[in-house]
Parts: structure tokens; sequence; C-alpha cells
């Protein structure tokens, strides 16, 4: 009778085991796809207003020739991270819908940011650089999915270093020295490689199968956009290094 009883309390908890493993690669596979969708609308962007009329809105040539703001451009950017801060900060008091729309709202706005890229770089070191990144977070990432190891020690040290990051940058952007660019992108490229592994065992360790369908999008969406993020600022500091100038 107990040797029975064991097997049915084995098999409930097998079976429990198995709905949330199916709910979780679920939940995985759909932050996935937004972070995708979020990705596809930021380079479609970018391309736009680089290289069609819709760049005028945004973009202005200067008498020696290099492209400036606009007044309207201007406000798109400082608008597009005003919206990144309100998504990541006020994200538990939006609905699941709400939270989705902003989140691709951003992703097309980032857009903007980085269409200076196609007059920098050629297009098809861009390309390369994408695949490139794309093949890193993938790695990355699914170390993160599937390692054992508990990679939250790294969490302290990546945050330091980010910070460390954009203080050089801030600087940098007065003092205009190829050696801290160089540095900065290295450091770069080894924080947001780390922060792709941590953050996808982050949002794995999230997951709860009794989230309703609200807090479920929720997540789904911080999620995408924690990667979007991830993948994004990878591939600006791989540009440096991998990209040909035109």
């Amino acid at each position: 009778m107990a040797d029975y009883d064991n097997r049915v309390i084995r098999g409930a908890r097998s079976a429990e085991a198995g709905l949330i493993d199916s709910g979780l690669r679920a939940h995985m596979l759909r932050i996935y796809n937004y972070m995708l969708v979020g990705l596809t609308l930021t380079g479609a962007t970018a391309y736009a207003a680089a290289n069609t009329s819709f760049g005028q809105l945004f973009f202005q040539a200067s008498a020696s020739g290099r492209q400036s703001l606009t007044g309207l451009g201007l406000v798109v950017l400082l608008g597009t991270f005003g919206l990144g801060f309100w998504l990541i900060l006020g994200i538990n008091r939006m609905s699941a819908a709400t939270a989705q729309l902003l989140f691709w709202t951003y992703a097309a706005l980032f857009g903007v940011a980085l269409a200076p890229i196609f007059w920098v770089y050629t297009d098809g070191s861009i390309a390369t650089t994408f695949f490139i990144t794309a093949a890193t977070f993938g790695s990355m990432s699914l170390w993160g999915y599937t390692t054992r190891s508990d990679l939250s020690g790294m969490g302290s040290f990546l945050l330091m270093g980010l910070i460390g990051v954009i203080i050089a940058m801030v600087v940098n952007m007065f003092l205009h020295s190829a050696m801290i660019m160089f540095v900065v992108s290295v450091a770069g490229v080894l924080i947001f490689t780390g922060l792709t592994a941590y953050d996808t065992q982050m949002l794995k360790e999230m997951y709860s199968a009794n989230d309703d369908g609200t807090i479920a999008g929720r997540k789904a969406v911080y999620g995408a956009l924690m990667l979007y993020l991830d993948f994004i600022n990878l591939f600006r500091f791989l540009l440096y290094f991998l990209g040909n100038r035109r």
C-alpha cells in the first residue's frame, strides 16, 4: 500500500513538473517572439529613417554635409528614452496589452536613434554584424536557460560594469578619445554577452505556473524588453569592431 502511494505521489509530481516545463517553454517562446517583433520594428524604422524621405522628419543635412537632428528628431530621441524608463518602472501598473503596445512603440522609435549606422557603416558589414550578434546572443541565452549554475552572482558585477561603461561614454562625448571608445566597446561586448545569459536565467526563474493572464503578459513584455536591450547593445558594440566604415 505504501509503495502504491509513493508511486501515485511520484506520478503526480512528474505530471506537475511536466505542466510547469511545458508552460515555461511557452512563456519563453512568447518572450522571444515579442523581442523578435521589436527588433524587426527597430530595423525597419532605422532603415527607413536613413534611406528614405521619411528620415527628413528627424534628420537634416548641415552645410558640411553632416546629418543632425531636427527639432522633431530630438523630441523623438528624448521621448524614446523616457518611454523606455516608463515601461520598465511602471509595467506593473499597466495592462498586458498596454505594455505590449508601448514596447513595440518604443522599439519602432528606437530605430531613429540607430539610423546613423547606415551612414557610417556599409550595409554588408551591418548585416554580418547582425548575424554574429544573433549567434552570440542565441548561444548565451541558451546557456543561461539550460545551465544548472547560479548566475545571480554575476548580476552585481555586470551592473557595476554597465554603470562604468555609461559614465565612460558620457565622458568621451567631450573627450572624443579613440582609446576610451575602444576600451568601452570591449567592456560593452563582455557585459552584454554576460547579461544575455544572466537575464535569461532571471526570466526563467520569474516564471510561475500560477500567474494569471495579466501577470504572465506583463512578465513576457518585461522579458522581451530586457533581452531586446541586451541584443541591441551587444550589436552596437560589436559593430564598432566588425563594421566597415564608408
